[in-house]
């Protein structure tokens, strides 16, 4: 591996096992993962890059999204006062969420990675091209 590939995730590729309808959400999650899931799951579905393998790190994200809601509605209940210990765990999450949703291509950034996994075209004109 050369320095240069260091820190570069492979593109997300379509999976040969990848399921081809989206399950229920598990019945242990609050109301606002299971909203997440119910979000999500068409889009991972549809870019077949998830399988019953990934699931478990699917059901986190989820969890990971519903502490954050949960979290933001008990401060806007509070009249918007910060717990500094629930902005901890706010942050936390809100980290492992961003971290998990790159993984399943569901950032920005992550989009784009599996938009440059596509064959180019080959209609371009590059004299550069081999």
């Amino acid at each position: 591996m050369s320095i240069h590939e260091r820190g570069v995730k492979p593109p997300l590729k379509p999976d040969a096992d990848a399921l081809k309808k989206a399950p229920t959400p598990p019945r242990y999650l609050d109301r606002h993962a299971k909203a997440e899931w119910r979000r999500i799951m068409p889009q991972l579905i549809g870019r077949r890059v998830i399988t019953r393998a990934d699931l478990a790190g699917v059901e986190n994200y989820c969890i990971q999204i519903g502490y954050v809601r949960q979290i933001e509605e008990q401060r806007a209940a509070a009249g918007s006062a910060i717990d500094p210990k629930l902005f901890g765990v706010l942050n936390r999450a809100a980290q492992t969420a961003r971290q998990l949703a790159a993984e399943y291509g569901l950032s920005p950034t992550s989009r784009a990675r599996i938009g440059a996994a596509q064959p180019a075209d080959d209609d371009d004109d590059n004299p550069l091209s081999v």
